[in-house]
């Protein structure tokens, strides 16, 4: 896996009115690898995806791409940065009225002048890419269960090739097979399209099976970043629960250490 840093956050301030989410978090997230991000209920996890994609301004610090400072990129510039990473929002946020077709269809109708026939033949291999079946493209997100729905939305984040893929609770409310299917995926996914996956779960699974890293978000930082193996008797009291408590013994037990 390459050192080099794709993106670096830099003395990070979240702040909505008096509540402060984030102060001077730092993360750097090397090109190539799968990074998890993991912390406890409201430690600003969304929060700091959010603000790498801006769709929340910071309110302190900055944020680079490739060493470029997205606060200073004209909106063309921006543009193009958008392009060049995918989103599975937590729960897929597909849209409702339009079949997973059009779905995957919709970001090449944003970003790229094409012809409808030749996005319809991108947005098929996407589907495929996926893991959906070719009739899936057809159906509606209601029509779909909770795992073709979760393919469906990672087909649409595929769709303008991405070299930066984002997941925000990618297995959330899939039974245990299916999660496992979805890692997988991911894991294939990242090493054939030499894909960067930063990667918001709860899943320990998850963690131990495609994570190169887990970034920890505790105390409104970025309190530790290792592979999770080094994180297992790390002296933070949440760190330390998380990994060492019933769950976090279940998993590792599960990986035969």
């Amino acid at each position: 896996m390459s050192e080099d840093i794709v993106i670096s956050v830099r003395g990070l301030r979240s702040a909505f009115g008096p509540h402060v989410v984030h102060e001077n978090l730092d993360l750097d997230v090397r090109r190539g690898e799968i990074l998890g991000i993991v912390g406890g209920s409201g430690t600003g996890k969304t929060v700091l995806l959010n603000s790498i994609l801006g769709l929340k301004k910071p309110d302190g610090g900055e944020i680079l791409l490739d060493g470029q400072r997205l606060s200073e990129l004209s909106s063309s510039e921006r543009r193009k940065v958008d392009s060049r990473w995918g989103v599975l929002f937590q729960n897929g946020a597909l849209f409702t009225s339009l079949s997973v077709m059009e779905n995957v269809m919709a970001p090449l109708r944003e970003h790229v002048d094409m012809s409808v026939p030749l996005m319809e033949e991108i947005a098929s291999m996407k589907i495929g890419l996926s893991g959906l079946d070719a009739s899936a493209g057809s159906r509606f997100p209601s029509e779909l269960s909770g795992g073709m729905r979760k393919r469906a939305a990672l087909a649409r984040a595929l769709a303008l090739d991405p070299d930066i893929l984002f997941l925000d609770e990618p297995t959330a409310g899939l039974d245990p097979i299916g999660a496992a299917a979805f890692d997988s995926l991911i894991l294939e996914l990242s090493r054939a399209l030499g894909l960067t996956v930063v990667m918001i779960t709860h899943d320990l699974d998850s963690l131990y099976e495609i994570c190169d890293r887990v970034a920890v978000l505790a105390d409104k930082k970025v309190e530790a970043v290792a592979p999770i193996r080094e994180l297992l008797n790390h002296p933070h009291p949440w760190i330390h629960e998380y990994f060492q408590g019933p769950r976090g013994r279940a998993a590792l037990a599960g990986k035969g250490s």
